[in-house]
């Protein structure tokens, strides 16, 4: 049995209870799935201010989870906070939902599109694009004028102009298109019924990289390289400078 984690990374749990039972729609019958979010912060991460606040907090999580018990966990926010600071101090799989995405992406078309709420999350979630090396494979990023809290407000407006943009991706080439939110939860299927191509769910592909994860590390003992990027830093360290809570 795998147990995963998906971490919320706000200062609210309006969204624990529905992405809960989404997910529960989608895991293995062996995977135990919880879901949490922190009791105070920002109520989404919309600004390179509220990121950088919570990425200390995700930490913390990631190595609470760990000492839990737990397998894996996902970081869920599609701006990939913290995820290789997560992978640096952690001995559990990590996966967050703009590289999971990807990966997914890539093995289902050549091209893909990125849907966002806002033109201001671009920049960030580029510089993720370009620091995995995918700035190829991208055709766009589209935005539909919504922020986060707005996006299950008025289903059928936040889907009638998903459909608009995909709409654009695909005459522009898109093969895929990556919902580029994890409050997008939930709309994929119509708009890929519509257009007839794969449309990923950040959060499905996510819990599926975990799932898929925690299991090729139990069959092949496939886990994060500490070589070079993962390297933990010095247990000494961290013992010497107080910072046990990365231990």
């Amino acid at each position: 049995m795998a147990r995963v984690l998906f971490i919320n990374p706000v200062g609210t749990s309006i969204f624990d209870k529905p992405m809960k039972e989404y997910l529960e729609e989608y895991i293995e019958p062996s995977t135990k799935l919880d879901v949490v979010s922190f009791k105070s912060g920002p109520h989404h991460l919309e600004y390179y201010a509220y990121d950088a606040l919570m990425v200390p907090h995700i930490l913390s999580e990631v190595k609470k989870a760990e000492r839990e018990g737990y397998d894996a966990c996902i970081i869920g926010c599609f701006y990939d906070p913290g995820l290789r600071e997560a992978r640096e101090i952690s001995n559990i799989v990590v996966t967050a939902p703009l590289e999971s995405s990807t990966t997914t992406a890539l093995s289902l078309g050549d091209k893909f599109s990125i849907i966002v709420g806002r033109k201001k999350w671009i920049p960030l979630m580029m510089s993720r694009i370009k620091e995995y090396g995918l700035e190829d494979r991208l055709v766009s990023f589209k935005d539909i004028e919504m922020g986060v809290h707005d996006l299950h407000k008025d289903e059928s407006e936040t889907e009638r102009r998903l459909m608009e943009v995909v709409k654009e991706s695909v005459d522009e080439g898109a093969e895929v298109v990556i919902l580029g939110c994890t409050v997008f939860f939930g709309f994929y299927r119509e708009v890929q019924k519509r257009f007839g191509i794969p449309v990923i769910d950040p959060i499905i592909a996510s819990l599926k990289h975990a799932e898929q994860c925690v299991r090729l590390k139990e069959l092949c003992g496939w886990a994060h390289s500490r070589k070079y990027t993962y390297e933990p830093p010095p247990v000494s360290e961290l013992q010497k400078w107080g910072l046990t809570e990365l231990l």
